[in-house]
């Protein structure tokens, strides 16, 4: 069997080395020329880790991220409202990390190199069709080179050319209105510097955490986002070439100033960033298939979602390697079915949870109830339906810890 994968990035490579693991020959066609440690911060969690673990990635993530030690839901004026442990500390046998997304990459990206060889990672390789017959699929790329396979995996993104041309009548990208303004900067460290920080409402919300190690003992690379609903749904997203242009202090600042957060100076740590970067927050409703016969979806290709949960990259990941397994059956036709079969109904509810609010809708509730704060959080809403909204989703989303 030879399977042809369209994107190298988390999910691409993810497959590309569980394939490599079960002796399955790939290469990865990667649209860009050159693969450069691009993005912020990210969180994977011990599900997609302990998968990545069993690939011998464990050693070489820690040594370029932070293992999360514990979560905390504010209000915008640093009041608690929910704190969970998370990863070794929540009773997992993996941890939970913050990483940058960049350095995620290039972990995955080195041991592919490594392991299936250059040869297996070809850039400058954009989609541009896709063909199949009863024995193989030919994939064509826009330089005019092509490729034959027995199966061909998109796993490229959100502006993804094979679901285009599986679904020539998707509803396409849906924008909630939200704008995100991401950047990272060296940082003292806050909170024992392994704490992951959610503060606000959905209408303005402030996600901080870190990332690495900084450039002394007492920093670290902090990763910062700051969320605001700038418009509604009904309009249409940002154009693609909008989609991580630099941001302006001047659109940020009037949001950041919502925000007091007693142990860290949020526009201080605003206003030192060199250089950050705005997104809109976008999804895609839901398809009622990956799957055609010799091709198939994966990660933000098949079922893009919000970032909240820290869920987008970890599911990319169990993709992978359900797809893998199913693929050392033999038959590809039936591994691909199988796949879709067991993971498209799991991330369509992500994406449906995701668009109330995932587990960070407790802060929404509190911000509804309580706007101008509290003096105990258990006169505006009982643990039990905290405990309810966020142990919910990381049970429906596959990470709940062990009981």
């Amino acid at each position: 069997m030879q399977v042809l994968i369209a994107g190298g990035g988390v999910g691409g490579l993810t497959l590309a080395l569980s394939l490599h693991e079960r002796g399955i020959p790939c290469t990865v066609f990667e649209a860009a020329e050159q693969v450069r440690p691009l993005g912020v911060g990210i969180n994977t969690l011990p599900h997609a880790i302990r998968e990545l673990t069993a690939l011998g990635l464990l050693p070489a993530l820690d040594a370029v991220a932070v293992r999360t030690r514990e979560l905390r839901y504010l209000n915008r004026f640093g009041q608690e409202i929910w704190v969970e442990p998370r990863g070794t500390w929540a009773g997992h046998d993996v941890p939970q990390f913050s990483i940058h997304r960049g350095h995620l990459h290039e972990v995955l990206w080195n041991a592919a190199h490594e392991r299936l060889g250059p040869a297996a990672l070809v850039t400058g390789a954009r989609l541009a069709a896709v063909e199949q017959d009863a024995t193989g699929v030919t994939a064509r790329f826009a330089d005019g080179r092509s490729a034959r396979g027995d199966v061909l995996v998109g796993a490229d993104g959100i502006h993804s050319v094979l679901r285009a041309a599986l679904h020539p009548d998707d509803g396409g990208i849906r924008w909630n209105g939200i704008q995100m303004w991401r950047g990272a900067i060296d940082w003292p460290a806050f909170e024992g510097g392994d704490t992951m920080i959610v503060a606000g409402d959905m209408a303005e919300k402030l996600v901080l955490y870190p990332i690495a190690a900084g450039a002394t003992p007492g920093t670290r690379l902090t990763n910062w986002v700051v969320c605001a609903q700038i418009g509604d749904a009904t309009r249409p997203p940002p154009r693609r070439e909008d989609w991580s242009r630099p941001g302006s202090l001047a659109e940020v600042l009037p949001h950041v100033a919502r925000f007091r957060i007693p142990f860290l100076d949020v526009e201080a740590l605003v206003r030192a960033t060199p250089t950050f970067w705005e997104y809109p927050m976008c999804d895609r409703d839901p398809l009622p298939f990956w799957t055609q016969g010799r091709v198939t979806l994966l990660g933000d290709a098949a079922h893009p979602m919000y970032p909240v949960g820290s869920n987008g990259a970890s599911q990319a990941v169990l993709d992978a390697r359900c797809l893998a397994a199913l693929l050392a059956g033999g038959d590809p036709v039936s591994a691909l079915a199988a796949y879709e079969a067991e993971r498209l109904p799991k991330t369509a509810e992500i994406v449906r949870s995701n668009r109330r609010g995932g587990p960070e809708r407790v802060v929404d509730v509190v911000s509804e109830r309580a706007p101008e704060g509290f003096a105990r959080i258990e006169d505006v809403i009982a643990r039990d339906e905290l405990a309810a909204i966020a142990g919910g989703y990381a049970r429906m989303a596959g990470f709940a810890a062990p009981r």
